[in-house]
């Protein structure tokens, strides 16, 4: 079977960059986050979250892992602008709730739109971002349906966008990515 999780990080590794920046727009608990600071440990790296107990449980991680390259916002990932002023080579997404929390806090289809639009606008050239849909619940399955939209409208010269899905499991997450040629 494939591991989503590890397929995720094969799309995204060739895109690793020396010294430009990335983000984790939805930081949850941090894990990816860490992943990507560690992979790009002279690149500054800028998360997001709109819960306090997002950047606790992140703030946490980071220390404990030694890791002194990222920046951590409590802000929603739509205000993007107002703190990332250089091209990033990477952007994850990550929609849903915060894991181990009130699953009633999601992500909602205006700022995610605000935040992906942002993003692209941000993307280095040769840079991707990930963004990982969870349609079990109503939220998420707009999520994905209002992203596939939008992302389908994408200038295909300047963009390759993807969605990769489980087809036998409808409520399994999947995720799409974006390009930059």
């Amino acid at each position: 079977m494939i591991d989503l999780h590890e397929f995720h990080k094969q799309l995204v590794r060739p895109h690793i960059q020396k010294g430009v920046a990335a983000a984790d727009f939805t930081m949850g608990n941090g894990h990816d986050l860490l992943w990507l600071a560690q992979m790009l440990p002279d690149s500054r790296i800028y998360a997001f979250d709109v819960q306090q107990q997002a950047l606790a449980n992140t703030r946490r991680l980071m220390t404990d892992s030694g890791v002194t390259n990222t920046r951590l916002i409590l802000d929603s990932h739509a205000n993007l602008k107002q703190y990332i002023h250089e091209p990033i080579c990477i952007g994850l997404f990550n929609l849903g709730y915060l894991p181990g929390s009130d699953k009633r806090i999601t992500t909602m289809r205006p700022s995610t739109l605000a935040a992906v639009s942002g993003a692209i606008d941000i993307l280095a050239p040769d840079g991707i971002l990930m963004i990982a849909i969870y349609p079990g619940h109503a939220e998420g399955e707009a999520e994905g349906e209002m992203l596939s939209q939008y992302l389908a409208t994408l200038d295909r010269r300047k963009y390759c966008v993807g969605k990769f899905r489980i087809l036998n499991s409808a409520t399994s997450p999947y995720f799409i990515f974006v390009e930059s040629k």
